[in-house]
């Protein structure tokens, strides 16, 4: 029997734990298929380093509690694997370390950039004639991961973010007639809308949270946008307004973007909503407030969607199940069958047509005038948020898993990545 290698990748999300406990839980039901399920500590750099935390340690307790924990409870990492031309060394130790540990599956959990990953695995340990299945896992509070209706982690957000516009919005109303009369509230999202465009479902009648919605897909045209930020306050006291990370002009540069890249060759973003708000206090004269959701969107566990877990699990399971059935280079999906009633089911797609493919917001989710979403979209939307879960509570606290993470003993000599 072969052992099982699973590791998370990429920026967390309040349920990515409880993809890795289904992984754990469906290898157990394969006890003449699978040995141990090892877990690479902060990604594929500890499997590069031969850091394997071996699961069966942890106890019942913590396993389950990982369906409450946000974050990525065996360690993250954002690190590009060159290809097999510039570094075969890097590839000879990824086939070393899993022929030393009896390694038959490799399960990678993460987004696009990730799904890159396990694709280059599963082509280069062919090429070097080592027999490994490599599953991707999807996961991104993004939603840009082609092929499958939505990615594990993006309903959770998507809750997150729609109640803290409506909540923040009732708060800006209670003061607008003489004090703040703006709000600003900036989400993630490089390229993509979606985190942006999901607050949109918070807004059931015109003068509700949010009145503008700022997305990458559509040119930022600073005269349009003032000009929709007076209408509104002239005609509802107030503009609650949330803007993408993402925000490009008409050239298509980034409205707030620093020098620092990552690995990826991904510029940092952040900062764009303190730039939109200047230009409404410079322009317009309001007094304003913003306000950068940043980590919180995406560890806000303790107001998880309760259908985004359930897809968070069911990829989880599915990646075994399909690693079970010698099935390679695949991510399972996500097939939505209706909206309402909402059903769906699994299917898979081949980790070659998925790898570094963002999808974007597409033009009919767009409302007309660029500034908001259609009804289309948040019939797509208001599924994902629907469900709560809440975590277990100890002292007023969410009592978060705590792992052992006890590491396998390393059998290579140390090695640099």
């Amino acid at each position: 029997m072969k052992n099982i290698c699973y590791a998370q990748s990429g920026g967390p999300t309040a349920v990515i734990n409880e993809s890795a406990r289904a992984v754990i839980e469906t290898a157990k039901t394969f006890p003449d298929k699978f040995g141990k399920v090892y877990a690479g500590k902060h990604g594929i750099t500890g499997v590069l380093k031969e850091e394997l935390i071996d699961t069966s340690l942890e106890d019942d307790y913590s396993i389950q509690a990982l369906r409450h924990t946000p974050g990525a409870a065996f360690g993250s990492c954002r690190y590009k694997l060159k290809d097999i031309h510039t570094n075969r060394e890097q590839y000879k130790r990824l086939v070393e370390v899993f022929d030393a540990h009896n390694i038959g599956y490799f399960l990678y959990n993460g987004g696009g950039d990730s799904q890159d990953t396990a694709y280059k695995v599963s082509q280069i340990c062919t090429e070097l004639g080592y027999d490994i299945k490599c599953i991707g896992i999807p996961k991104t509070i993004d939603n840009d991961l082609a092929f499958t209706d939505c990615s594990p982690g993006f309903g959770s957000a998507a809750k997150y973010l729609a109640t803290s516009i409506r909540e923040a919005s009732l708060d800006l109303a209670s003061m607008a007639f003489n004090s703040t009369q703006v709000f600003i509230l900036e989400t993630m999202g490089r390229h993509t809308g979606w985190l942006a465009a999901s607050t949109g479902v918070a807004q059931d009648e015109e003068d509700r949270a949010p009145h503008i919605i700022l997305l990458p897909e559509v040119a930022f045209e600073p005269e349009k946008f003032l000009a929709k930020v007076k209408h509104c306050v002239e005609k509802f006291g107030l503009c609650t307004i949330v803007v993408s990370e993402g925000l490009k002009n008409k050239s298509g540069q980034h409205i707030s973007s620093s020098d620092y890249k990552d690995s990826f060759g991904h510029s940092q973003l952040g900062g764009v909503a303190m730039v939109i708000a200047h230009l409404v206090h410079k322009n317009l004269g309001y007094k304003y407030h913003w306000a950068v959701a940043d980590y919180l969107q995406r560890a806000a566990r303790h107001i998880a969607s309760l259908t985004d877990l359930e897809h968070a699990y069911a990829v989880g399971r599915a990646a075994v199940e399909f690693a079970a059935q010698g099935k390679n280079a695949i991510m399972p999906t996500i097939i939505r069958d209706s909206s309402e009633p909402y059903h769906w089911h699994i299917a898979s797609a081949p980790l070659g047509n998925i790898a570094n493919y963002e999808k974007t917001l597409p033009k009919e989710y767009i409302a007309e005038d660029g500034f908001h979403i259609t009804d289309a979209c948040k019939e797509y939307l208001k599924p994902l948020i629907i469900g709560e879960c809440s975590p277990r509570y100890i002292h007023g606290l969410p009592d978060y898993a705590r792992l052992k993470q006890c590491m396998v003993d390393k059998k290579l000599a140390l090695a640099t990545i």
